[in-house]
């Protein structure tokens, strides 16, 4: 009886160490949480999700969540590479209404500085389209993101792709080929 009140329950928290996570360049190396953790190196790997209305307080882009992971940890700053985004599934499913045709066009792309990244395109028309329409507009989809891809590093393709410019550029080329409602990025992956 004696042995069990000398054992302590040891307080893990009181161990722990609180660091700040911030952004990549790319993003403005924005302070966007901290997290607690008794050793550094435990963080490296460690994911957070941020939405970007969190990031640039654009009530608007509420529905893009930003991925990011710990790579590096100097002091109390976790450092955070960019590791994908995704868009809301409630928000892509306001978007597809009756009589209109979805296009979905995964693809594989390199940058000039051969970083891969898989983007999920999604295209919306203002009416059903034939098969046909739809097999060329993902073509066209895929041949205009990697001529963009060609001529464009991996940060000009990342924040093209999150701020919706890139889409808007697809936009405007598939649109000759059949009546569009939208067209966006939903989804991006940084392929190691």
């Amino acid at each position: 009886m004696a042995k069990a009140k000398r054992r302590r329950v040891r307080d893990t928290w009181k161990e722990k160490s609180w660091y700040n996570i911030k952004t990549p360049v790319v993003f403005g190396d924005k302070e966007i949480g901290e997290t607690p953790s008794r050793d550094p190196n435990f963080l490296i790997g460690r994911r957070v999700d941020v939405t970007m209305r969190e990031l640039t307080g654009d009530y608007s882009k509420q529905y893009i969540k930003l991925k990011f992971e710990v790579n590096s940890v100097e002091g109390d700053v976790a450092n955070t590479k960019f590791i994908g985004h995704q868009i809301t599934t409630d928000f892509v499913r306001s978007m597809i209404r009756r009589g209109t045709s979805r296009i979905d066009a995964p693809v594989i792309i390199k940058t000039t500085d051969d970083v891969k990244i898989k983007l999920y395109v999604l295209a919306i028309t203002t009416r059903r389209a034939k098969s046909s329409q739809q097999k060329y507009m993902r073509e066209t989809i895929i041949k205009t993101i990697e001529e963009k891809a060609k001529e464009r590093d991996f940060e000009n393709i990342i924040e093209n792709s999150v701020n919706g410019r890139l889409s808007s550029e697809i936009y405007h080329i598939i649109k000759k080929i059949y009546p569009l409602k939208r067209v966006e990025i939903i989804k991006s992956k940084i392929l190691e």
